[in-house]
Formats: structure tokens, C-alpha cells, sequence
């Protein structure tokens, strides 16, 4: 893809599952992959994984809740990889559980990684893209945000919040070339899913999601990291403000 070779990228929650996927496409395509990730050995193995294929990648350990540790993370892997000019908010974290029987406690947990992580992110990470010249934002968000999710309640809201927020900058940010648009996976065989899938009846929510997509399986790490490539790219540079669902047609929107 146009645009992506030797320019700095910064992956949240690039340890493991779908991160690890855009992070190892992304340094494929040439970029210089920087890895924020609250697990230390997963970001390590992603970077390995990176360099074993000939690809440069570098990782600092933070929790993006901690607006502190997001600055010392993001000066790190700038000092590493050169200027940054792109942004995959990716890291999340959720609890399935119907809203009334949620404690407090979990809202809060739920609505700091997947809200105000992101935030932090921004807040951290696009004026440098500025000052280095612009360049693009990938929000991951969720077709929950969109359409709902039982057993999701807190979760929805933060990605529905997140959409809004990524339209609201794009808005705001046009003018000094930053582009922004959000990725919204559908049920992907991943780590959180199978921490969802656990236990009995997993079998049966898998079968069961199966059937219900269009396509007849879960996504995959790749399904997603082409399309985050894709705008994270010089291609998408026309393209902000949008929100794209890959889902495997479970969800579609006009």
C-alpha cells in the first residue's frame, strides 16, 4: 500500500490477538511498528515475530489509563523509530454480564481502557502526527457501538463514544491533515473471545455466532489488519470520519 513504507505507527494492545495481527501486517507493508501494550512479554514477542519477518518494530510497556505512562511510552518508541505519523487505538478490555448485575466497579474498569485510554492516546500521540506533518488515526471500535450487544451494555457505550469522538476530531483536525476513521470487528476468534467462550456452552456460542454471520466463521487477525492497513495508508488519505464494519456481513449498514 502507498505511503505506509518507513513511516512510525504506533499499535495499542499489540501484544497479543487482533493487535498483534495489524502490527505484523503494518510491518509487512514497510511501516515501523511501535507497540504499547500493559503486557510486557506479549509486546516483546510481537516485536519478535516483526523483526524475524524483516520488519522493525520497537515496544514500550504502559497502561493507556495512565496519561503519564502514555507520554513516557510514546517518547520512548519515537526515540526508537523516528517521528510517529500514525495511530491504531486497538487495546480493550470487557466483562460480559447483563448491566444490572455489573458492579460499578467493572463500569469503571470497562469505560477507563476502552474510553479514556483512547482519549489518552489522542491526547499523547496527535500532536505529534501535526507537527510531523499529519497523517492517520485508526479507532477499533465495535459493531456494539453501532447496533448493541446484550451482555455488553458498558462496552457499547464506550465504543459508541469512541465513533463519536473519532467523527467530532476528524472534524476538527482536517485542516491540519489528520485523518481519523474507526474499524469495527465483528466476533473474532481471539483471546477476549475465547475468555468469553470459556466454560460450558462455549461450544455452543461459537456454533451459534457462526450461523448467524453470512459468511459462516469467526474473523480473523488478517480480516481486520488489511483494512486497518488500508487506512492507516496514503490510500485512505481522502477517507475520515468514517466507520467500517468487518464483520463478515453480520452487521451491514447503508
Amino acid at each position: 500500500m502507498k505511503g505506509l513504507r518507513d513511516r512510525t505507527v504506533i499499535v495499542t494492545g499489540g501484544g497479543s490477538g487482533l493487535g498483534r495481527g495489524m502490527a505484523l501486517r503494518l510491518a509487512e507493508e514497510g511501516a515501523r511498528v511501535g507497540i504499547v501494550d500493559i503486557a510486557a512479554d506479549g509486546a516483546a514477542e510481537t516485536v519478535r515475530l516483526v523483526e524475524a519477518a524483516g520488519g522493525i518494530a520497537a515496544a514500550a510497556t504502559a497502561d493507556i489509563v495512565d496519561h503519564e505512562a502514555v507520554t513516557k511510552a510514546v517518547e520512548s518508541l519515537e526515540t526508537a523509530l523516528g517521528p510517529v505519523t500514525g495511530l491504531v487505538n486497538n487495546a480493550g478490555w470487557d466483562l460480559a454480564s447483563p448491566f444490572l448485575a455489573l458492579d460499578p466497579a467493572v463500569w469503571r474498569k470497562i469505560i477507563d481502557i476502552n474510553l479514556y485510554g483512547p482519549l489518552n492516546l489522542h491526547h499523547v500521540v496527535v500532536p505529534r502526527i501535526i507537527a510531523n506533518g499529519g497523517g492517520n488515526v485508526v479507532n477499533i471500535a465495535s459493531d456494539a457501538g453501532r447496533v448493541g450487544s446484550s451482555g455488553e451494555a458498558v462496552y457499547a457505550a464506550c465504543k459508541g463514544g469512541i465513533i463519536a469522538f473519532g467523527k467530532t476530531l476528524a472534524r476538527e483536525l482536517a485542516r491540519q491533515r489528520v485523518v481519523i476513521n474507526a474499524v469495527c470487528p465483528g466476533p473474532s476468534d481471539t483471546p477476549l473471545f475465547a475468555s468469553f467462550a470459556a466454560g460450558e456452552g462455549g461450544e455452543r456460542l461459537r456454533a451459534a455466532l457462526e450461523k448467524s454471520i453470512p459468511l459462516r466463521r469467526l474473523g480473523t487477525p488478517d480480516d481486520i489488519a488489511g483494512m486497518v492497513a488500508f487506512l492507516i495508508s496514503a490510500e485512505a488519505g481522502y477517507i475520515t470520519g468514517q466507520t467500517i464494519s468487518v464483520s463478515g456481513g453480520l452487521t451491514m449498514h447503508g
